[in-house]
């Protein structure tokens, strides 16, 4: 039988041989997000935002749009808007129009909340990158919020989109204002993203075999969505719909391994779920497919751990990766990743089709950065301080976020009307205390 990735390509090759439109294909991890996206009742995209505060009046607008402009002309990526054409989803190029937008604040509201709004009200039939700029008067700041949809970029294009917005920002003065790469720039890189796509296909088209498939299916076996059913009374009118903590902890020697990482979210998964569940929980994981270039895409799979939340609990079953201790993580979970490119959707079919009742949805998700990949966005002379702006909706009832450099700096949000903000926060004390002790760190 055809794998996913087989039939997908054969049905964009005849969407691309149909029309005029300028269609690429899109990854397994472009894939998941406009499955995502669909499911959603509000057809709502995820969103990631970047917020970065600058001394009032050091940002120029028009100069910054310009710079935007031209660093959506150089990648396809950038200024390709993701649809679904006939069931089949699609990237579709288009022009580099990239708006930069002033929301304009609700009586007594602070710029925080504004900003919150404008990102809550995305249409999601607009560009994949936006901007989005508010005064604080209070602070003597202007807060930048640089917006894409994650369909068109992953954790590794974020950083190059920072440094080359603001390498554009500072090449403004020497060109004319709204001056676009010259066409032929632009045309190697669109050959080089399409090349990059078709390889990311290729590599998922062969890990789809059929050993793969039945590695997936016994290593997910025992997943269901565990999440408790919405509490639409919790969350009191007009509060954020998601609560936030954070916390700082030393980095030992080297930080901790991920395996660690996993073992720590098992930890709060206890406490948000109990003890004998198995909760799933995704992490990106990847890169650029081999021989392609660094292009700004989305390419990073989407894996899934399934975190057996009874310290007690073992297993003999091969690859169940179930066991007290980080040793039984990790050997499981380099296990996975000998398998990290078959793409998630396929991995979901063969866990429903061995009879699990799993749909594919994550009750958690890790993501792990290193703070040497995100430098802070500079324009011209100003330098943007990176901030967070926590209370937006999230997509699952939690995330954990952990970036590693001289320290540990942890975060966690969660949904508030899955999730009560008491548990939530007994959750991230287990998380914090989880990756304390030494056994965690990398030797």
């Amino acid at each position: 039988m055809p794998s996913i990735t087989s039939q997908y390509l054969a049905r964009y090759r005849r969407l691309a041989g149909d029309g005029p439109d300028t269609l690429l294909p899109v990854t397994g991890a472009q894939r998941r997000f406009l499955l995502v996206r669909a499911l959603d009742p509000a057809g709502r995209p995820d969103v990631v935002p970047m917020f970065f505060a600058f001394p009032h009046g050091a940002v120029d607008p028009d100069r910054l749009r310009a710079a935007a402009r031209a660093l959506a002309a150089r990648h396809t990526a950038l200024r390709s808007r993701p649809t679904v054409l006939r069931g089949t989803p699609v990237l579709r190029v288009g022009a580099p129009d990239i708006p930069l937008t002033h929301p304009e604040p609700l009586p007594g509201e602070r710029p925080a909340d504004t900003l919150r709004r404008a990102l809550a009200a995305w249409d999601p039939q607009g560009p994949p990158l936006r901007l989005f700029l508010v005064h604080d008067a209070q602070r003597a700041e202007d807060l930048l919020a640089v917006a894409l949809d994650h369909a068109v970029c992953d954790g590794r294009s974020l950083a190059r989109i920072v440094d080359e917005l603001g390498a554009a920002y500072g090449e403004y003065e020497a060109q004319a204002p709204g001056a676009a790469p010259a066409p032929q720039e632009s045309a190697t890189e669109a050959a080089a993203y399409e090349d990059a796509v078709l390889r990311q296909l290729a590599a998922e088209e062969r890990a789809e075999t059929p050993e793969a498939a039945a590695y997936w299916a016994r290593r997910l076996h025992a997943l269901h969505t565990h999440a408790p059913q919405p509490r639409p009374a919790a969350v009191p009118e007009g509060a954020r719909p998601s609560g936030a903590a954070q916390a700082v902890l030393p980095a030992h020697d080297g930080g901790v391994s991920f395996p660690g990482l996993l073992d720590a979210c098992r930890s709060a998964a206890r406490e948000l779920y109990g003890p004998a569940r198995t909760v799933p929980l995704g992490y990106p994981w990847g890169g650029r497919p081999a021989g392609a270039e660094p292009v700004i895409g989305c390419f990073l799979n989407t894996l899934v751990f399934p975190a057996d939340t009874d310290p007690d609990l073992t297993s003999d079953a091969p690859g169940s990766g179930f066991g007290p201790g980080p040793e039984d993580t990790a050997d499981a979970w380099w296990d996975d990743l000998d398998r990290a490119d078959v793409p998630f959707d396929a991995v979901v079919k063969a866990v429903r089709a061995a009879g699990s009742g799993w749909t594919g949805g994550l009750d958690g998700l890790l993501t792990v950065d290193d703070d040497s990949r995100r430098p802070p966005l500079r324009l011209a002379g100003a330098e943007g301080r990176e901030v967070h702006i926590d209370g937006r909706p999230v997509r699952g009832p939690f995330a954990v976020s952990v970036t590693q450099g001289a320290e540990i700096r942890l975060r966690m949000v969660w949904d508030r009307a899955v999730l009560d903000d008491e548990t939530a926060h007994r959750a991230f004390d287990a998380l914090t205390h989880a990756l304390r002790p030494a056994e965690h760190t990398v030797r």
